[in-house]
């Protein structure tokens, strides 16, 4: 193993205090455990929180020292480290690459790694959601910031459900809460979808939503199409349940319709699952025409179709929605409330063919008995009395104003959009791998969102996603700046 050297007597290093440098790559001077040391404990733990994917190359010697101003046989003696504790390999000629976990002596990976490909993707995202050390926002967040939401209409609609005599003390019905169901069927009302309270199922949240319909639906190896790019929280889930991923290229007008054909012809998929309304990434809703065609090749094919519409809150009432084309025929609608209401605040729904319903109320109660009255009848509450609907109209005047500040910010830092922002997210061209540009703002306390997290399969990526409310940080700009000035070196 290579001595780790002093960088203030070593030539070839940059000095600790390089004002070029972002501010959180710099390595801690006096500290009490070595440079190296320091150096190679950063990247175990972000090895081992699943932040760098199996596989994923480390930076190269030279441009590690130039990112945290140290000397090139500092950064040797710290991957010299990472390799002897079996989280890195080096390949000839080509670099240390990041080692798929290690099997135990039962077989399984250990609990910290034990990751595969697409949900590392994916849970990297959430768990800076759910980080608490930096105080700055994260342009790669898919929430609102908390400023933005009305806690005290929170605390009145709680007050309220709590007031009710047998609130909680009993399990509530497996369908759901009828109260709620009877404003979600409104709700769906004033979006064109024809849905009646019984053709309603309530879930924790739109994600719970999506997994219950999975659930009853699939068979391990079934094919699932999918939009690309699109969530990887979802890629993960089908993936983990042993779903055949087909993934249709997603453009401003929609999918690829030719693409989606002949997948559909190939491959029989039993569904499609899709944002119609505000894509994730990329903000771009169906135009009618698309969706017809949609429509189309889901009967000439037989499978069915599932709407996901977690932003509907962000978006106009005449959207055009699949399901409301449909009929509720062969499409089933998700939607919840975490996003316009709370993060915490896990209420979700469905709305699917009445022939279908017991099948997916079978499915919840298998694998949540059911889901808590309390907040259903909070929620029904804020849809019954108007509430829900001014907040969102005072949400959607504020990301009005924030879409058009962010993106002056990121043209200024030399950005572009790739689609029209609209809604929470805007799609960007950044002109660089974007995985490299995350793994470098990270070290400063930004989590962004790159384009590699949105693929099916990883790949690099010179897209990123940004969430409009919480992007409108000049700092987080002069450090985007900075941060391609480096790697562009």
């Amino acid at each position: 193993m290579n001595t780790p050297a002093d960088p203030f007597l070593d030539p070839l290093a940059t000095p600790f205090n390089d004002p070029g440098l972002p501010q959180g790559s710099r390595l801690r001077v006096g500290a009490g455990a070595g440079r190296s040391n320091q150096l190679a404990e950063r990247y175990a733990l972000r090895i081992q929180q699943g932040l760098a994917a199996p596989g994923s190359r480390l930076p190269s010697v030279r441009e590690c020292a130039r990112q945290h101003g140290v000397s090139p046989s500092t950064v040797v003696a710290a991957y010299d480290q990472l390799q002897a504790r079996g989280l890195v390999e080096a390949r000839s000629q080509r670099g240390f690459f990041v080692r798929a976990p290690r099997r135990t002596e039962e077989g399984s990976a250990p609990r910290a790694l034990a990751q595969r490909s697409p949900p590392v993707d994916a849970t990297a995202l959430i768990r800076g959601m759910f980080a608490t050390a930096s105080d700055r926002p994260g342009p790669g967040s898919g929430l609102l910031p908390p400023d933005w939401l009305d806690a005290t209409l929170l605390q009145r609609a709680l007050r309220r459900a709590c007031s009710q005599a047998d609130v909680g003390l009993r399990y509530g019905e497996p369908a759901g809460d009828p109260d709620l169901r009877q404003q979600l069927s409104q709700r769906l009302a004033d979006l064109g979808i024809d849905a009646a309270p019984r053709q309603i199922v309530t879930t924790t949240g739109a994600t719970h939503a999506l997994d219950i319909i999975a659930r009853a639906w699939l068979q391990p190896g079934d094919a699932v199409l999918i939009d690309e790019p699109g969530w990887a929280v979802e890629f993960a889930r089908l993936s983990a349940l042993g779903m055949r991923l087909l993934p249709v290229p997603r453009g401003p007008l929609g999918p690829d319709l030719a693409a989606m054909a002949q997948l559909a012809a190939l491959h029989r998929p039993k569904l499609y699952v899709t944002v119609s309304v505000l894509h994730n990434p990329t903000g771009c809703s169906l135009p009618l025409a698309a969706a017809h065609q949609v429509l189309r090749l889901a009967e000439a094919h037989d499978f069915a179709i599932v709407e996901d519409d977690t932003y509907a809150w962000f978006a106009p009432n005449h959207a055009p929605r699949l399901a409301a084309l449909d009929g509720l025929r062969r499409t089933i609608y998700v939607s919840g409330f975490s996003k316009i209401l709370a993060p915490n605040w896990r209420v979700g729904y469905l709305a699917a063919p009445e022939a279908w319903v017991d099948r997916l109320i079978d499915t919840k109660m298998i694998s949540s008995l059911t889901t808590p009255a309390l907040t259903e009848q909070a929620v029904a509450w804020c849809l019954e009395q108007g509430l829900l609907r001014r907040h969102a109209e005072r949400v959607q005047d504020r990301l009005d104003t924030a879409r058009s500040g962010t993106m002056r910010l990121a043209e200024q830092a030399g950005c572009r959009p790739v689609t029209p922002p609209r809604g929470l997210f805007g799609w960007i061209d950044t002109g660089l791998d974007t995985d490299r540009l995350a793994e470098l703002l990270l070290d400063e306390g930004w989590l962004l969102a790159p384009g590699s997290l949105f693929l099916a399969v990883r790949r690099p990526s010179p897209f990123m996603r940004i969430n409009f409310a919480t992007s409108q940080d000049p700092r987080f700009w002069r450090a985007f700046e900075a941060a391609r000035i480096a790697l562009q070196r």
